[in-house]
């Protein structure tokens, strides 16, 4: 039972319910009969997470081969799990999580959920299977998979709020929120801020994962352009989050310092990987800046929690 809860990865599927939920808390005054507290958004969550799990667990399924090479001492499917349970287990999560969206789309009269849920299930699919080992647009899919963790949440809000005018106009005067847009941009701020860095993890990983990657003849960046171009673009891409994140942040209205808490924080350790890049040869040191941009992820996540507390408490 350990291996198979190690290989869903627990970690990534918490910070997972995090993000939503302190996203969904943000929103709550919005409409709190539909909030973080109601059994739709709870469904929303636990939906999202059994997707997310699926893919995990399918994803090692067709990694095998390059796992024994990458990450001997990780491998799980084949040594501790067999494959068929596996494949059956994956796709039996994926039905639970799809009924949960087709009972959303019927309940929220939307058919949003349905859409949603059923792109990512067939994206995370044929990504394991094939657009993995293809240039770049394994990369892209998978972040934009991860940006649409809070831009979902974003649309579930908005929908609630555009069916209800004037909610928003009730709310504290100090909060954020001013229009069902208001949701929307935000929710779209932290899913292209989620995009960007998770596409720049993608290629540090494959960086890391070359020699297995070469097996499976994969096209991945570092594969087809190297690693001096790669660090260049994982460059690029770490920069472009940081001005993506302080842009962002300045065209909402009363903010003080200590909103910014969490946005400096993330952006410190955007820089710290950017100062380790350069020297990056062995895959400790690739671990250690995929471990500083998930930390940034998470920092650049929790924004719309801290705004929340201020609100609420200060």
């Amino acid at each position: 039972m350990i291996h198979f809860f190690r290989l869903v990865r627990p970690i990534n599927l918490f910070i997972i319910a995090i993000t939503m939920y302190g996203l969904g808390w943000f929103f709550e005054a919005v409409n709190p009969a539909y909030g973080m507290k109601s059994l739709p958004f709870f469904l929303l969550t636990l939906s999202t997470v059994l997707i997310a799990a699926a893919g995990n667990i399918i994803n090692d399924y067709f990694d095998v081969r390059a796992d024994r090479i990458n990450k001997p001492d990780r491998l799980i499917i084949g040594r501790f799990v067999k494959k068929r349970v596996a494949i059956v287990t994956h796709w039996g999560i994926n039905v639970v999580a799809f009924s949960i969206a087709v009972y959303l789309s019927w309940t929220l009269n939307s058919f949003w959920y349905v859409f949603i849920h059923l792109l990512s299930i067939n994206i995370l699919w044929y990504y394991s299977l094939q657009f993995k080992r293809k240039f770049l647009i394994g990369n892209i899919l998978i972040a934009a998979l991860t940006g649409l963790v809070p831009f979902l949440v974003g649309i579930y809000f908005y929908q609630l709020a555009d069916s209800q005018p004037g909610t928003i106009t009730s709310l504290h005067p100090d909060y954020i929120l001013h229009t069902p847009k208001d949701i929307l941009w935000i929710a779209a701020g932290l899913a292209g801020f989620a995009f960007l860095l998770n596409f720049a993890r993608e290629v540090v990983k494959d960086m890391e994962d070359v020699e297995g990657d070469k097996v499976l003849k994969s096209k991945t960046l570092p594969i087809v352009l190297g690693y001096k171009k790669s660090k260049w673009i994982v460059a690029l891409i770490l920069i472009a989050t940081c001005i993506n994140a302080l842009f962002a942040a300045t065209i909402f209205e009363r903010l003080t310092w200590i909103n910014y808490i969490p946005i400096y924080l993330s952006a410190l350790f955007v820089v710290l990987a950017l100062a380790l890049l350069p020297s990056t040869e062995s895959k400790s040191h690739y671990k250690r800046i995929n471990a500083l941009i998930k930390l940034s992820m998470i920092a650049g996540l929790t924004t719309p929690i801290i705004w929340k507390i201020i609100v609420t408490y200060g």
